[in-house]
């Protein structure tokens, strides 16, 4: 099955990536991407550029060069009782949600503590989608991340940065394995994201295709394989 979307890549507006949107759009559509969706940091990011950004989405084309575009952020996780950082007036504006934990915004606990945190944020309406849970800088219960994904109907990313030889998530390999067995375990549906900073990276699933075949992962449980299924959670 084919590949066609990819909701987690950031712009120069995030401060740390160096593209720009229009540049990242029309990665994706030589890449054959039909969806491409902007996450751009929130606001409790170092360097993010204006808090103004989330508020002129409505100045954006949803499609461009023939691919269709949503518009999102990537909260930040604040502390252990779920907390993010986005202004509850500008929820309206977003099209999706993802939420994750950053060096610079939460201060890691043990397994039990973070899990519990994850959980706390799974019952975010506003949030669609786990980011990077395999960061083992923030280590989780796996079975219990899971199993409350698929309570709360939330989709669990394979983030295919994550699995850069060297990157800076630990353990992450090992992570995303345990994670996806109990997917598979419990029918828990996942998303690939490239975490794209750079045009180059937009669409850029290949390592964790690699490691979704390794397992003979369901493809039926891969959102990016069906345009339809994603609208299913955000």
């Amino acid at each position: 099955m084919k590949d066609i979307l990819d909701l987690h890549t950031h712009t120069i507006f995030s401060g740390h990536a160096y593209s720009t949107l229009t540049e990242n759009v029309k990665a994706a559509a030589e890449r054959g991407l039909v969806l491409y969706g902007c996450a751009d940091h929130s606001l409790g990011m170092r360097g993010i550029l204006s808090p103004w950004y989330f508020s002129n989405f409505g100045r954006i084309p949803r499609e461009l060069y023939g691919v269709r575009i949503l518009m999102g952020a990537e909260f930040n996780i604040l502390d252990e009782e779920g907390n993010i950082d986005f202004e509850p007036d500008k929820f309206s504006r977003l099209d999706y949600g993802i939420a994750g934990f950053h060096i610079p915004c939460y201060r890691c606990a043990d397994a039990d503590r973070n899990t519990e945190t994850y959980i706390k944020v799974m019952q975010n309406p506003r949030v669609n989608i786990i980011a990077h849970p395999d960061d083992g800088r923030y280590p989780v219960d796996y079975e219990r991340l899971v199993a409350a994904a698929k309570r709360y109907h939330k989709l669990l990313e394979l983030n295919n940065s994550s699995l850069r030889p060297g990157g800076h998530r630990k353990d992450a390999r090992e992570n995303a394995l345990s994670m996806l067995e109990l997917c598979r375990k419990y029918q828990t549906p996942v998303i690939l994201g490239s975490d794209a900073h750079f045009w180059t990276e937009v669409g850029d699933h290949e390592r964790a295709l690699a490691l979704l075949a390794e397992i003979s992962f369901p493809e039926e449980l891969v959102v990016n394989f069906d345009e339809k299924r994603i609208f299913e959670f955000i």
